[in-house]
């Protein structure tokens, strides 16, 4: 896999986590979608890449892709992914958490950094139906957090071949605090307001589960008041610290079994240091470590002819686990 190398003139680790959305204002194609409906009387909406019911679809190899915090198929990363390694053979399918679709969920609940069950019951599925065919799996940010919990819980079983996380808040408590820090508010208020609006849609089925008025929603001006109000208590966690310490996936890398890769940048500003392990990981973990990147961004090429390095590196990096099918 080609090291990163941030493209001239956005070096700046705020101009790799914004400009893809000025670089990619559509996205590169429209999904086809797919509803499942959850044991819990809830729904999970899918974003395929083409139809997988079609005979071609069904002998290609499947891409799955976990989205980050309050992110969507038309996320610049997400649709660009999917894009990228359909155009390398893939079938490419997106699970939304909860309520990220673009429509309220019918529950309560909804979906956090360290919420499994939700991708196990999705996963099943999509074995179900390519019971022979090669999958792997890319968590970004949130996903990415949850995909390594996910694989830590689940190592006997994965229902993967192999798996990517990228820009991954793995100690979340850190990250909570980093985010609230010089510019990295910018990216606090839009997630924060973001959150905030899903929960007051959701309000009245909120309030019959947690004793939170409307007005102490609106009220939040942190994202650590909003796991403590919200998040923590409606997932059964006694507060945020207990979330994060729980959900936190740097203490479970060492029980994942399958071949996993973590990409990372050391000036991502939703993060600190906390974020990259410490010990020595197993030999079944890639860590690539790279100076710049910025959050999710990994702009290479220059200002003027930007690329996008995740979809150019991560479809080839995944061809020989395909040619060797």
């Amino acid at each position: 896999m080609t090291h990163f190398t941030a493209a001239r003139g956005l070096s700046n680790p705020h101009l790799q986590t914004l400009a893809p959305r000025f670089i990619r204002k559509k996205a590169l194609f429209e999904p086809i979608w797919q509803r499942l409906e959850t044991q819990d009387n809830d729904f999970l909406d899918l974003a395929w890449s083409e139809d997988w019911h079609a005979e071609q679809a069904q002998k290609k190899p499947v891409f799955i892709l976990f989205h980050g915090l309050e992110g969507c198929f038309y996320s610049p990363y997400a649709n660009g992914l999917m894009h990228a390694f359909a155009q390398h053979g893939w079938l490419a399918v997106m699970m939304h958490f909860r309520g990220c679709s673009g429509e309220p969920n019918h529950n309560a609940r909804s979906y956090h950094s360290g919420e499994i069950e939700d991708a196990r019951f999705f996963l099943e599925h999509i074995d179900r139906q390519f019971p022979n065919q090669r999958k792997i799996a890319v968590g970004i940010s949130l996903g990415g957090n949850m995909l390594a919990n996910y694989l830590a819980q689940y190592n006997q079983d994965p229902l993967l071949e192999a798996a990517t996380i990228v820009s991954a808040p793995l100690d979340l408590s850190a990250c909570s605090a980093r985010i609230e820090q010089g510019l990295s508010k910018i990216y606090k208020t839009y997630l924060l307001s973001s959150l905030k609006k899903s929960a007051l849609q959701k309000h009245h089925l909120i309030k019959g589960e947690l004793d939170v008025s409307y007005q102490s929603i609106k009220r939040v001006t942190k994202l650590y008041q909003f796991d403590d109000l919200i998040t923590a208590p409606l997932h059964g966690f006694k507060g945020a610290d207990d979330y994060y310490q729980r959900c936190s996936a740097i203490h479970k890398l060492q029980d994942i079994r399958l071949p996993l890769q973590i990409i990372h940048a050391k000036d991502d500003p939703f993060m600190t240091e906390a974020v990259i392990p410490k010990y020595a990981l197993p030999s079944n973990i890639d860590y690539r470590l790279s100076e710049q990147g910025g959050h999710v961004g990994f702009v290479t090429g220059s200002a003027i002819k930007p690329r996008f390095w995740l979809e150019e590196t991560l479809p080839t990096y995944y061809q020989s686990l395909v040619s060797s099918s």
